[in-house]
């Protein structure tokens, strides 16, 4: 084989392994950016939110249950 042609398969060869790296990046960048659909951004920034929702709610529903049981404590020692 000539150094040409051993040039020009590397050359071929290192195209082809480029464009499918530019095809795996341009995945990549669709599924966190989206495209046209939420990406992971916005599903990750949606759960965050819900978490802190739940967090609040929980921290709701036991501060009335600890109102109730005081309540229901001192009216019971009051009579």
């Amino acid at each position: 084989m000539s150094d040409s042609t051993v040039s020009s398969d590397f050359r071929s060869a290192c195209e082809r392994q480029f464009a499918e790296l530019h095809r795996k990046l341009d995945r990549l960048d669709e599924a966190i950016r989206g495209n046209g659909h939420p990406g992971i951004n916005v599903r990750l920034d949606r759960l965050e939110q819900d978490a802190k929702r739940q967090a609040r709610l929980i921290w709701l529903i036991v501060g009335a249950g600890i109102t109730a049981a005081t309540s229901g404590i001192i009216t019971w020692i009051t009579g």
